[in-house]
């Protein structure tokens, strides 16, 4: 048997994107930026898609951008706004996705920004009150929290962060690639300034996302070029990708309470199986329902002799799952997220991430191999 649990790296697509996807690349390959009948066709398919992802989300088309990908879509949330609103301060913790730590601290090395990190405890909780402080003692700063973090799926209040930078005027910058297509988004209620999407995350295709800006916002592309997506983003529109990513948010939408419920049963039983398996296993970050995203178990095993391998060795036995964030995978580099949150450094960590494809007899022979594992080198 093989399993796939890292599916908060990338997901598998889904037979209906699939479908859509290829009957676009075989009847509408026009550029949507030409005026001609294929190229119309082209474009009504792009604002189509647009449209698609807007009702769902409780927007306007016209706040919609699509991208090549989710840190595309930071990196221009981050860089323009906060250059094009002449933004010299800026809020984030140590336990960001890269596309915004990195993103944040380079603007930081260049001299356009003061950043300062929010501390997080031992679950990757943020710390409030001291958002609130650091909002208070600066004139006007750009917040960049994510909803649900990549590694450990701790989940932040992000209706109570967009009601603190509202009352200090700041801009908030919410990166959602994890529970974009698993949670329900309300941007006509939610107090959010750019909203972050890759389309990989919920059984849509890699290479393409979305950016959301908040009409009140204004700023200046990232990539210039031709006159794309309004004015805002240069490059021909990838329209298959693009069909598909807003048939995956429909999909995710129309089924969502029932595939929580489904991935949250699998991932309560596998927490519960392991804890009765292997001796001394914790976890890293929330596990409540209310606290922690769904699809992510970040499981702590004992000190072993195998730490170094147990990743191989699961691999070896069938399995696919990841040391932390699949971003960073092939490197020496420790996981900054475990870091932050202050995690043991001799206890090996995996994160097993679920999807609406994975079964309890998979769950079944992941712990069992586990235990095997454990056993052969007690």
């Amino acid at each position: 048997m093989r399993v796939y649990l890292d599916n908060a790296a990338t997901t598998p697509l889904d037979a209906e994107v699939m479908k859509v996807m290829c009957d676009v690349m075989e009847n509408n390959y026009g550029n949507p930026s030409s005026i001609h009948s294929h190229g119309r066709e082209a474009r009504a398919l792009v604002e189509k898609s647009r449209k698609t992802v807007a009702n769902l989300l409780h927007t306007s088309p016209a706040e919609i951008f699509f991208t090549s990908s989710g840190t595309e879509a930071d990196n221009t949330a981050i860089r323009c706004g906060i250059i094009d609103n002449n933004i010299t301060h800026a809020i984030t913790t140590r336990i960001e996705h890269h596309a915004v730590v990195h993103t944040l601290e380079a603007m930081e090395k260049a001299g356009t920004i003061k950043l300062s990190f929010i501390d997080v405890d031992s679950k990757g909780n943020i710390d409030y009150a001291q958002l609130e402080k650091l909002l208070q003692d600066n004139e006007r700063s750009f917040v960049s929290l994510m909803h649900a973090n990549n590694e450990i799926g701790t989940l932040t209040d992000i209706e109570r962060v967009g009601n603190l930078c509202e009352q200090y005027n700041a801009i908030f910058h919410c990166d959602t690639v994890q529970t974009m297509g698993h949670f329900r988004h309300d941007l006509g209620k939610l107090k959010v300034h750019f909203l972050v999407c890759a389309a990989h995350k919920f059984h849509g295709p890699k290479g393409v996302g979305f950016l959301y800006i908040n009409h009140k916002i204004k700023i200046k592309p990232l990539i210039y070029g031709g006159s794309q997506e309004r004015n805002m983003r240069g490059g021909t529109e990838n329209v298959y990708g693009i069909a598909g990513l807003a048939k995956a948010l429909e999909l995710a939408y129309a089924d969502m309470e029932q595939h929580c419920q489904y991935i949250q049963g699998l991932k309560t039983y596998m927490a519960n199986q392991l804890k009765e398996t292997i001796p001394g296993v914790q976890f890293n970050g929330e596990t409540g329902e209310d606290k922690s995203l769904y699809t992510i178990l970040n499981v702590s095993f004992p000190e072993t002799e195998l730490a170094d391998m147990l990743l191989f060795n699961l691999d070896i036995a069938g399995i696919s799952a990841s040391g932390g964030s699949a971003c960073s995978s092939g490197t020496d580099i420790g996981s900054h997220v475990l870091t932050g949150i202050g995690a043991s450094s001799i206890r090996p960590s995996v994160r097993f991430s679920f999807s609406k494809y994975n079964t309890k007899k998979e769950i079944d022979f992941v712990v069992n191999k586990v235990r095997e594992l454990f056993a052969v080198n007690a």
